[in-house]
């Protein structure tokens, strides 16, 4: 399929959202990302495997690197895309409308339309989000080609409402266990029941209070929760093993060690094994070239509570903020939608500041 980027970025939108790009099927995307930049001459284009990028090299002082994944969680009878009234307001509904095709279609109209920028910009376009870090299309490409990333500032197209949201939440992913021995549940005496020893670990994570956080002038909610439990053998068997698993949160002012040493202290005297965790990001906002990105786009700045991948940008140094069209508590629900009116609010906002001399 062939891309129009004279088209409005409302309908660019409806033209990525239908073609479906699930994670790990995002090449015809690409194609016709990769196609639609190729033939704008003021571009240099580069692909590495299913991520573009497109750059402008006219020397300018500055740079900014402007990046959202082309890949969606899969589709549930939620494409085509289709127009709908919410209250009276026009959306467009369907798969990835919000996470993150509607951004990732501002990015490639002023990719076209702005020949000339105030400040020079890398446009990154990537597969592989969705899932496991060791095939983001971003990581993969800043372990190939990290001169890419050299920049001032980065803006991620994230859902955010139209809203500017600094930094991110890290995360924290441990499996807690418990133990017990194996026994016939008509003689649970004999055994010990490793679902009944969990219950206190349920009890000090119903019981947490999670704090909020301020760094540089943003609150940022924490939460520890349990997200999984299992264990035992057979309808007869008292359970020697139950494992919970437990995802922590954290404000971007800990770090992973911090996060890990915290959650060990919650749940003391258990045994607990950490599978994954991300650092956060700081907001970001300190940065002047931030603050006239946000005075350009009249936002006032905001937490982002999830993680994203301003969090590869913040561990290389350089500041970014997450900002495009959606509701990010739309984002992967079956009802996906964005409202039009950001996709064209978004696109002034970004306009502005990019031609701003």
């Amino acid at each position: 399929m062939t891309l129009d980027l004279t088209s409005s970025s409302v309908d660019l939108t409806r033209a990525i959202c239908d073609i479906p790009s699930v994670s790990g099927e995002e090449a015809p995307l690409a194609d016709a990302i990769e196609e639609a930049v190729s033939a704008l001459p003021h571009l240099e284009v580069i692909r590495h495997g299913n991520t573009i990028v497109a750059r402008t090299t006219l020397g300018r002082e500055r740079r900014v690197v402007i990046a959202g994944h082309i890949d969606t969680v899969p589709i549930n009878d939620n494409l085509p895309t289709r127009s709908v009234d919410v209250d009276g307001v026009p959306h467009l509904w369907g798969r990835g409308t919000v996470d993150m095709k509607a951004g990732v279609a501002v990015q490639l109209k002023l990719a076209a339309e702005i020949t000339a920028p105030a400040i020079d910009i890398t446009w990154m376009w990537y597969d592989n989000e969705e899932v496991a870090a060791s095939l983001n299309g971003l990581n993969l490409l800043a372990a190939d080609r990290p001169e890419l990333f050299a920049a001032d500032f980065a803006i991620l197209g994230e859902p955010s409402n139209g809203e500017v949201e600094g930094g991110c939440n890290g995360t924290l992913r441990a499996m807690v266990r418990t133990h017990g021995v194996r026994a016939h549940s008509a003689r649970a005496w004999v055994g010990e029941n490793a679902i009944h020893a969990a219950a206190p670990i349920l009890t000090r994570l119903a019981g947490y209070r999670a704090k909020e956080v301020q760094v540089e002038g943003l609150a940022y909610r924490e939460s520890l929760s349990a997200v999984r439990i299992g264990g035992g053998v057979a309808g007869n068997v008292i359970p020697d093993l139950c494992e919970v698993e437990v995802n922590y949160r954290f404000a971007p002012s800990k770090n992973a060690a911090d996060a890990e040493a915290h959650l060990r202290g919650v749940l003391d005297g258990f045994e607990v094994e950490i599978t994954d965790a991300a650092d956060g990001a700081r907001p970001g906002l300190d940065a002047p070239i931030a603050q006239q990105f946000v005075e350009a786009v009249g936002a006032t700045p905001r937490p982002k509570y999830g993680w994203t991948d301003v969090a590869r940008f913040s561990a290389l140094g350089v500041p970014a903020v997450n900002y495009g069209p959606g509701d990010p508590h739309l984002a992967h629900h079956d009802e996906e939608r964005v409202p039009l009116e950001q996709i064209d609010a978004v696109e002034r906002g970004l306009r502005a500041w990019l031609t701003a001399r």
